[in-house]
């Protein structure tokens, strides 16, 4: 089967090199340098006129943590519907409690708003939780309305975090997939493809 490999970008230029190099997918974002936040309306609709392969949006109102406000999970909701009136085929989001743990009540809320139309990815919040491996357990019980993890297994690099990311691809199977992440480049993506088995990987440099 072939892998899926997603590009994330925060410009128009980008996601189009990143198609012409083989990506299968984009993520759109805002602000890389913020590790990714809402991208902005013309953005969208200019990746989804543009691109012949699918994008997903990110869906974060700003940088820093991911423990949000009730306003700020508005404003999310807002941006879930806009990306579902114009067709995108899928939304990135997450979020996290005060205590450090996945923020599931609001996840599933947001993720719930995306459905039926829209695929729904949890990012990387999930590598900020004391157990990545038992938070992604938690969404394993809500695969109904969770299609991908984005994970580094808890780690800064997907090579570091290996043994998280083989546990969760064994039990995501046929459930959740597993989209790993964290330094991965065109130059070790075979390798890590070797080792994990995953069925999507991720990054800025991946193609």
């Amino acid at each position: 089967m072939a892998l899926e490999i997603e590009v994330c970008v925060d410009t128009l230029e980008a996601a189009l090199v990143a198609e012409a190099n083989g990506a299968t997918r984009i993520e759109l974002c805002g602000r890389l340098d913020l590790d990714g936040t809402t991208p902005d309306e013309a953005f969208i609709q200019a990746a989804l006129t543009q691109l012949q392969i699918p994008i997903h949006v990110m869906i974060r109102p700003r940088g820093g943590d991911f423990v949000y406000s009730e306003a700020e999970f508005a404003e999310m909701e807002q941006a879930i519907d806009r990306c579902k009136a114009r067709g995108v085929p899928g939304v990135v989001l997450g979020a996290l409690t005060e205590s450090g743990t996945l923020d599931l009540t609001h996840i599933l809320t947001l993720a719930a708003r995306a459905k039926p139309e829209m695929l729904v990815v949890v990012h990387k919040c999930i590598d900020f939780t004391p157990d990545p491996a038992a938070a992604f357990d938690q969404l394993l019980e809500h695969a109904d309305l969770i299609d991908y993890v984005l994970t580094s297994g808890g780690k800064p690099t997907a090579k570091e975090g290996l043994p998280v990311l083989q546990y969760m691809i064994n039990q995501g199977r046929d459930r959740i997939k597993v989209m790993a992440a964290g330094k991965i480049t065109k130059d070790n993506l075979n390798e890590l493809s070797d080792a994990l088995g995953a069925p999507a990987y991720h990054g800025r440099l991946i193609v």
